[in-house]
């Protein structure tokens, strides 16, 4: 809601990061919130009959935009309750702007793929909050975090992979994902642990490693996820790095008996090179349910976006997480999607009797 249309609030940051004034893509519009997702029930938490009565109630409310940032696995349209629903708002004159998914970066991925959809893909800014670990070699390998939380200055520390420090009763592949239990405590402990990411959260590798003694994580890509590097409010120092720095840093450690280093904390930097670039997350064409019509749309911020968050989780969303914070920094197609919603708001501001096709493609025909 704070993306889409959020107002001017003032030093907005989490942990002091990112400090700013943050404000939506239309902050003077007025904002109604429709309930559409509950308590998993048999694994579902988002049914089509709840998601069809929410269209129904804001035509009927008169809404000018809809932001869906919700969606599954592609599906025929006539099964698919965010394509029926949203036929009818815009046959009623309504936007709507949904997410692409975040089942990247596989082809043939992308849901929402409705013709009559704003579909929104995940990109990168050009603001990051580097977070750099010093080899004992004295080289620097440039990552992304979150974390509040410092190491002892002028200190380092043995640097061992996850696999080093597996439990006796976890497999080789749960250690290297770092998954919860399968580290052993005493290999572990006073460590920076080198986690690869994929399958758990990459939060969740940070509290494996922070439960089993470890000092730190270096969160390292695997070769899908290349170059995206995504800063998280991890519970202890930490940093995430690309996959090309993650093999370097593997040659390192393979070079010597003793390898070390030290995580710095993070800073905010504006204005970085290259950006934006596509999110290795956001899910991909072609529209596997109708293959003539591409899709997604357009791309727009969704890495590391800050925004207004809930008093009832921490910034991991996850239940070990005691933290709370009024503003939080999240990643995904979710985010993307009311940068979006909010600047079709403000063209139909400009031109009330544009349609939603008309303000579907200026926003696609201007777009950079």
């Amino acid at each position: 809601l704070s993306t889409a249309a959020g107002r001017f609030v003032p030093g907005a940051n989490l942990f002091g990061y990112g400090n700013g004034t943050a404000k939506g893509g239309a902050p003077g519009a007025r904002v109604a919130a429709y309930k559409v997702c509950w308590r998993p029930v048999n694994g579902s938490e988002c049914f089509d009959a709840d998601i069809i009565a929410a269209f129904d109630a804001a035509i009927h409310d008169g809404v000018d935009v809809l932001s869906v940032s919700l969606g599954g696995a592609p599906t025929d349209y006539f099964r698919d309750g965010v394509a029926i629903g949203s036929f009818h708002a815009v046959r009623n004159g309504v936007t709507v702007v949904t997410s692409a998914g975040n089942s990247g970066p596989g082809a043939g991925t992308v849901s929402n793929t409705a013709p009559w959809l704003v579909t929104v893909g995940a990109s990168t800014m050009d603001r990051e909050f580097p977070a750099y670990l010093v080899l004992g070699n004295k080289k620097r390998i440039k990552g992304q975090s979150l974390s509040p939380v410092p190491l002892p200055a002028n200190k380092h520390y043995r640097l061992i992979s996850s696999v080093e420090a597996k439990a006796e009763d976890a497999t080789v592949a749960q250690a290297q994902l770092c998954m919860e239990g399968s580290l052993d405590k005493k290999k572990a402990r006073g460590k920076i642990v080198v986690c690869m990411r994929g399958k758990n959260a990459r939060v969740e590798k940070g509290e494996a490693v922070h439960r089993a003694g470890g000092v730190g994580l270096v969160l390292a890509n695997d070769e899908a996820t290349g170059n995206e590097m995504i800063a998280d409010a991890h519970v202890l120092p930490a940093t995430h790095i690309t996959y090309s720095d993650g093999v370097a840093l593997l040659a390192y450690m393979n070079s010597t008996r003793l390898a070390s280093g030290y995580i710095t904390l993070p800073n905010t930097a504006l204005e970085t090179k290259p950006a934006p670039f596509m999110a290795a997350f956001s899910s991909q064409g072609p529209n596997t349910v109708t293959p003539q019509i591409l899709k997604p749309d357009i791309t727009a911020p969704g890495v590391s976006i800050l925004a207004a968050f809930t008093g009832l989780a921490g910034p991991t969303g996850l239940t070990f997480d005691s933290r709370r914070v009024l503003f939080n920094s999240e990643s995904g197609t979710s985010m993307s999607c009311p940068h979006v919603a909010g600047i079709a708001g403000l063209l139909k501001a400009l031109h009330p009797d544009w349609s939603p096709a008309a303000i579907k493609s200026a926003i696609m025909t201007t777009s950079k």
